[in-house]
């Protein structure tokens, strides 16, 4: 099974930027690259070569599910498991969502003590 180290996270407002980066690198351990955008990610995601894509949903010009269609285009980033963040928690746009090809949803505000649990729960689901 692939250790889960390096995050990638692909979101536009600096406040959650900053606290998901504390979530996840000094609660969770993980290395972390923060993108503000969607075509900051396919810029950087190759030479970063994430093992999971934390993608916000909403984002101006290129948002969540389009950065992750991009993203799959790329042979290097086809295969990297996305974890889509977002407010929009209803059934139906989860359903939605996972049926892009992302791993599962994760609501927003999300709880910084937590939200490195959340991922490797995820990512052990899929990978166990």
């Amino acid at each position: 099974m692939t250790v889960l180290q390096k995050i990638m996270y692909v979101e536009d407002e600096p406040d959650i930027q900053a606290v998901a980066r504390l979530a996840l690198e000094a609660v969770g351990g993980f290395t972390v690259r923060i993108c503000s955008s969607g075509p900051e990610a396919l810029a950087v995601a190759a030479g970063f070569s994430p093992d999971l894509i934390l993608l916000d949903v909403m984002m101006p010009g290129m948002d969540g599910p389009s950065t992750l269609q991009s993203l799959r285009a790329l042979p290097d980033l086809s295969a990297i498991p996305v974890i889509f963040l977002t407010a929009k928690v209803q059934p139906a746009e989860i359903a939605q969502l996972k049926s892009l090809g992302a791993l599962d949803v994760i609501a927003k505000p999300f709880d910084p003590m937590k939200l490195s649990d959340q991922v490797r729960e995820i990512w052990a689901r899929s990978h166990g």
